[in-house]
């Protein structure tokens, strides 16, 4: 069994991933971003009849990523994520940089400070939370897709880096999933946007929303992927339809005409 360590465990998917590692008997370092949601996780396990560690962690804040960091670390999944809606020749330039902050940099960051002791010991995994839009970029959430073809760059470049070494990666692809997490992307816009001033029309992210997915489906596979030993995909998508339809858009981007 691994000791394994996901940020944003405190909602959706990284909360749902974190006790079903954990009911599976792994060692689960469970990373919520704010004190209420690390006390609301630990309920959570005791609930659940789940052990594990439930421990703050902002990605951005250099003292969390310290403390996680004394941590014994075999499979670091890096899961937490901010979205933000938006065109992008208008989103206001400080909700971009505190997305690439979140999605990008702390993740980073985090990764520098725990993959060397993988390397020292020649073992270990790290798993890129990424999303569908990380290959398929959306209108309207081009900021988000941004952040998550960032992810994409450094995953495949840390593959070709690290498993030489011992440590393996892989990221997971999920569509959209009934977390809450894509509706509040979706409202953040509200916060700066206004019809008076606008340069583009509000869209409408009713038939986004109103598709999503039980995320227990892509929970499961995430207790599945993430401590699977050698020789599994390195992309894992969810549901399983997505990866042709992934596939069609890089055809579609190829074949584009300006």
């Amino acid at each position: 069994m691994a000791d394994i360590l996901i940020t944003g465990a405190g909602s959706g998917l990284g909360r749902g991933a974190a006790l079903g590692l954990a009911r599976a008997g792994h060692h689960v370092i469970a990373a919520a971003q704010i004190w209420p949601q690390v006390r609301e996780l630990r309920a959570e396990a005791e609930r659940a009849g789940v052990a594990l560690d439930a421990i703050k962690l902002d990605v951005t804040d250099p003292a969390d990523r310290a403390a996680a960091a004394r941590h014994r670390v075999d499979i670091l999944v890096l899961n937490a994520g901010l979205q933000e809606a938006g065109a992008v020749v208008e989103i206001p330039m400080e909700r971009v940089r505190r997305s690439f902050d979140v999605n990008v940099f702390g993740h980073l960051h985090l990764a520098q400070d725990l993959v060397p002791p993988m390397l020292a010991r020649g073992a270990g995994k790290v798993v890129w939370v990424s999303s569908a839009v990380g290959v398929r970029t959306r209108p309207f959430i081009g900021v988000y897709a941004a952040t998550k073809h960032a992810i994409e760059a450094l995953a495949w470049a840390m593959k070709g880096e690290l498993e030489p070494r011992g440590v393996r990666v892989a990221v997971i692809n999920p569509g959209p999933y009934r977390t809450g997490y894509n509706d509040t992307g979706v409202e953040t816009m509200s916060q700066w946007w206004d019809e008076s001033t606008a340069l583009l029309p509000r869209p409408d992210f009713g038939d986004y929303l109103g598709h999503q997915r039980d995320p227990q489906e892509l929970i499961d596979e995430m207790v599945r992927a993430v401590p699977a030993d050698d020789g599994h995909p390195y992309r894992t998508t969810c549901p399983p339809s997505l990866r042709e339809q992934l596939r069609e858009f890089e055809s579609q981007v190829w074949d584009a005409t300006s």
